[in-house]
């Protein structure tokens, strides 16, 4: 009797573990199975349209191949050998780099300074800021048209404008020396009202509590505009430069239209470079190991920005 009475509660108490482990596991196994089904399609897309490209990328650069040809012939790292002996690709490195720091560093000191003035309670402010913002939102390509009657050393509005104070006109875009200024010029001119707009974002966010603060210990214009403005601006600036670097290492539409990447290749960057190697030349292969260049180059330049300018940001 005592034996049979001692076996019954642990039988009893044993058999709702196991059925809560089993609805546990059941349970755990259902919300995979709906975190699969809501994950699966961004895969599926990122794979067949981001992660496959880019191994194929990796693949094609060790080969050569005209894009019309069924064969690919397997050369190794001859088109990596080419790029570093090639005075054409070296030209082209220092045209990007070139390129990329005057858009970045203009678009940006202009964006805050024009967003500085729009932060005034001035008439008209909304009108401007609209204008300002709207050449963000136009095609690179008709951008890039329009500016090459401007800069028609001729006929052009700038020349006219120029004409008034008796001053000539240089040829800017077929000029090694003018042709690159032309294309900055037209480059932040069309990116500066982004910058502007999110500098004003930034700078309407700034609490008045901070300036008050330093009008009481003194502070004039330019030293509340340094310790209280800049400061408070880093996130922003982050952003900004981070998104801005990225964006014109791969701008290609507007030197596309305006200089074709000349004259004497003093225009063409990388990403014209991979464009002209592949659907002008029909060098595939070189193309695909420019374009890891490229990619490499945007890594680099995206960790060290992560490893060392995010030390200075202030996010309080």
């Amino acid at each position: 009797m005592t034996s049979g009475t001692d076996i019954a509660p642990s039988t009893a108490t044993s058999a709702p573990v196991v059925g809560s482990r089993w609805q546990m596991r059941s349970l755990a196994a259902r919300e995979w199975l709906l975190f699969l089904l809501f994950i699966g399609p961004n895969l599926v897309i990122f794979g067949l349209f981001t992660y496959w490209p880019m191994i194929e990328n990796v693949r094609l650069s060790t080969q050569r191949w005209n894009m019309l040809s069924p064969r690919r012939t397997d050369v190794g790292l001859d088109n990596f050998r080419y790029l570093l002996e090639d005075g054409v690709f070296r030209q082209v490195l220092i045209n990007t780099f070139y390129f990329t720091g005057a858009a970045v560093g203009l678009s940006l000191v202009l964006g805050l300074v024009v967003a500085l003035l729009l932060n005034q309670p001035l008439r008209g402010r909304d009108a401007t800021r609209a204008i300002v913002f709207a050449p963000t939102l136009l095609s690179g390509a008709a951008i890039g048209i329009v500016w090459a009657y401007i800069f028609d050393p001729r006929f052009g509005l700038l020349a006219q404008i120029l004409g008034w104070f008796n001053i000539g006109s240089p040829d800017w875009l077929n000029r090694p020396e003018w042709a690159m200024p032309a294309i900055i010029i037209v480059y932040v001119w069309k990116n500066l009202g982004f910058a502007a707009v999110i500098y004003l974002a930034g700078l309407q966010g700034i609490p008045r509590d901070l300036y008050d603060a330093a009008k009481v210990d003194g502070a004039n214009a330019w030293w509340r505009f340094r310790s209280v403005t800049v400061p408070m601006l880093s996130p922003i600036s982050f952003f900004l430069v981070v998104t801005s670097i990225l964006s014109t290492f791969q701008s290609f539409d507007i030197i596309r239209v305006m200089t074709r990447g000349g004259p004497v290749d003093a225009t063409n960057t990388l990403v014209y470079y991979v464009w002209d190697e592949a659907f002008q030349r029909s060098n595939a292969g070189r193309a695909a190991a420019a374009a890891l260049v490229l990619f490499v180059l945007m890594m680099v330049v995206t960790l060290v920005q992560l490893r060392y300018s995010e030390r200075k940001v202030h996010y309080a």
